[in-house]
């Protein structure tokens, strides 16, 4: 007997829209397989109204269930965010990032002007209304700790209410397990399980596993609901991927209930040809799919506590790290779902790529933007004055607080907060964190006189495709252009590295006066 399917847009796991119509035009909530009717009456392909018993599920896709047995109504819980804690990994030693990374942590790099990548997790717990966050540190944690403390704290920063903002710190504890460091992400979470166990978590049914070098904008929310909704163990957040970057992410493979099937985290060769899949099945238009051919992790991950608690105890206790270790075994035994997020994500886990990711906050439009009203980022309150402008030429840039820009011409480039840039310098396609503090007028004309240079970048300096970290002081008529298109070089002595071709002026570093980089 031929089957007849009501008109619908379902909601697929992965976060794709399918909607069901009634006859008086009100969506109905649907999940995948599965469909509260609300109402009465639902418009079909196959003619006029049929009577459906209201308040009943109904299967939607699956033309084997009986359309005349109904089972007892069952609601699915509404997440509540008080019942969610969530943990920030503050990364490893950042070599990849290095040098921004030599004297601060992967989180506390700053980006767009005038945050750091910090503010991007904590920001989205915040818009999400989750307010139990730990963030685990271990390398070069001072400025991030600082940092943590200024701006999310119950005095003068964002109010926590009855929530909290933990910082966990590596430290050695008694016994032989207790004398290592953290040994990977699973293990730093491992050696913190104990915070489950305090008063202020007892609430907790869900925890959110999020990493602090991606720049993305997110509900975690919508996360966890999708996380209940499926019954899942654990779930991934996902995206669709291109082959060229493919083999730095998990990869994973899916069943048509978004069940994950099969993770391989960063395979490479055959075993990377071997995780393609279509992802037409994720919604994706034919050639966009075929474009990105893989379905990458995120690396931000969703647990049901108990089910935590017993894979980092009792199940898998050796192993160290979520994305090569814990993930893939647990695919094997428990359900665990994929999530599809389908908007702007990066990991910013290289210079090329923070370069990139900073530079494209210019463009227009752009890509990702800091400014929404509703969904606000958070960082450090610094009263800053606004910045002054004197015969400038600025294109496609971001210029942050407290600056002094004096006849100068800026193009592509982000500029950071309190950053003096004076005149006939030119910045192209630059990246300027700026300073942790102003000097005076008086100082500035006092180490002129001396033959020093100040902090900012003196008259008539030319610079592109670079990277000045904070508190540089740059002299002038110096050209930094990397015109032999170097690829990688060491010069700390002189003040700069080079990687992936991106010049990289170091923290606190000098750059002498008619210097030709």
């Amino acid at each position: 007997m031929a089957s007849c399917s009501p008109t619908m847009k379902l909601q697929c796991p992965f976060g794709l829209n399918r909607k069901v119509v009634s006859d008086s035009g009100r969506r109905v909530s649907s999940f995948w397989g599965a469909e509260v009717v609300k109402t009465n009456h639902l418009k079909t392909q196959c003619g006029g109204p049929q009577k459906i018993q209201t308040r009943l599920i109904r299967s939607l896709l699956t033309p084997s269930v009986d359309q005349e047995s109904h089972e007892p109504l069952v609601r699915t819980p509404r997440a509540d965010p008080k019942n969610v804690a969530s943990i920030i990994l503050g990364g490893g030693a950042g070599t990849r990032l290095f040098p921004l990374t030599s004297k601060r942590a992967k989180p506390a790099v700053p980006i767009g002007g005038c945050y750091r990548l910090i503010d991007i997790p904590m920001s989205n717990c915040i818009n999400s209304g989750i307010r139990k966050i730990f963030i685990l540190t271990q390398f070069n944690s001072f400025s991030l700790n600082r940092h943590l403390s200024r701006t999310y704290n119950f005095g003068n920063g964002v109010n926590f209410g009855d929530g909290f903002v933990e910082v966990l710190a590596a430290t050695q504890t008694s016994g032989d397990a207790g004398k290592k460091w953290f040994q990977g992400t699973a293990d730093a979470v491992r050696q913190f399980m104990w915070v489950f166990e305090d008063a202020k978590t007892k609430n907790v049914e869900h925890v959110l596993i999020l990493s602090g070098d991606h720049l993305y904008r997110m509900d975690y929310m919508n996360f966890v609901q999708k996380h209940i909704e499926s019954n899942a163990d654990i779930t991934v957040s996902c995206l669709p991927m291109d082959e060229s970057r493919a083999s730095d992410y998990g990869l994973l493979k899916i069943d048509e209930s978004g069940q994950i099937v099969q993770f391989s985290e960063k395979p490479k060769g055959d075993d990377l040809k071997a995780m393609q899949v279509d992802t037409s099945v994720l919604g994706l238009p034919p050639k966009e799919a075929a474009e990105l051919p893989y379905i990458a992790s995120m690396g931000v991950y969703v647990f049901r506590k108990e089910v935590l608690l017993k894979l980092l105890r009792s199940s898998y206790p050796t192993s160290n790290d979520f994305g090569s270790e814990i993930i893939p075994l647990a695919v094997k035994e428990h359900n665990v779902q994929a999530f599809l997020f389908n908007d702007y994500w990066e990991d910013i886990g290289t210079i090329g790529s923070f370069f990139d990711a900073n530079l494209a906050l210019t463009e227009q439009p752009p890509k990702f933007q800091f400014y929404d009203p509703k969904t606000p980022f958070f960082t450090s309150p610094r009263f800053l004055p606004p910045t002054k402008v004197d015969k400038c030429r600025i294109i496609d840039s971001i210029v942050s607080h407290g600056c002094f820009l004096r006849e100068c011409s800026v193009q592509h480039s982000i500029v950071g907060v309190r950053s003096r840039v004076e005149s006939g310098v030119e910045l192209k396609d630059t990246m300027m964190m700026g300073a942790d503090f102003y000097q005076t007028e008086a100082e500035i004309a006092s180490l002129l006189a001396e033959g020093k240079v100040p902090i900012g970048v003196g008259e008539n300096t030319k610079i592109r495709n670079c990277i000045i970290d904070k508190n540089a002081k740059i002299g002038k008529n110096v050209v930094i252009a990397n015109a032999d298109d170097v690829e990688e070089g060491d010069r700390p002595e002189d003040g700069f590295y080079i990687r992936s071709g991106i010049t990289v002026v170091l923290k606190n570093a000098t750059i002498r006066d008619g210097l030709v980089l």
